[in-house]
């Protein structure tokens, strides 16, 4: 469909930037309709999250004008959002523009409130 080329699209643009060589897209890359498939993948993201350089969020629903957008973006609905934000150390936030929203970091505040996960999590940081 247009949206997930739109993403491969980006990811390439953005993979060529930060000098990686490749990338993976986990919604264009399982296949959602083989039950043995889609569980297999959700039982293996942590460890592919863990070995990722970074991982791009690309907000299809947000804007570069953003404010309002970013807390009502899908994506903070989506059911494997928790490890993407938590094991990979660099997470960064795109708009549909294709615009640097942020990074986990200097977003953590945000993510937070939207998402109730606690900043130390957000971190890396086990809780106690």
């Amino acid at each position: 469909n247009k949206a997930g080329w739109r993403k491969i699209q980006f990811c390439v643009k953005q993979a060529a930037a930060d000098g990686l060589e490749y990338f993976w897209v986990d919604t264009c890359c399982i296949d959602k309709s083989d039950p043995a498939e889609l569980s297999k993948a959700i039982n293996s993201m942590f460890r592919w999250y863990r070995n990722v350089k970074k991982c791009y969020v690309y907000l299809a629903d947000v804007s570069s004008m953003w404010d309002v957008a970013f807390w009502s973006s899908k994506w903070f609905n989506r059911g494997w959002t928790l490890q993407e934000l938590i094991v990979p150390v660099i997470v960064e936030f795109f708009s549909q523009e294709h615009k640097l929203l942020g990074d986990k970091k200097s977003l953590e505040t945000l993510i937070h409130e939207i998402t109730q996960i606690p900043i130390q999590a957000l971190r890396g940081n086990l809780l106690s």
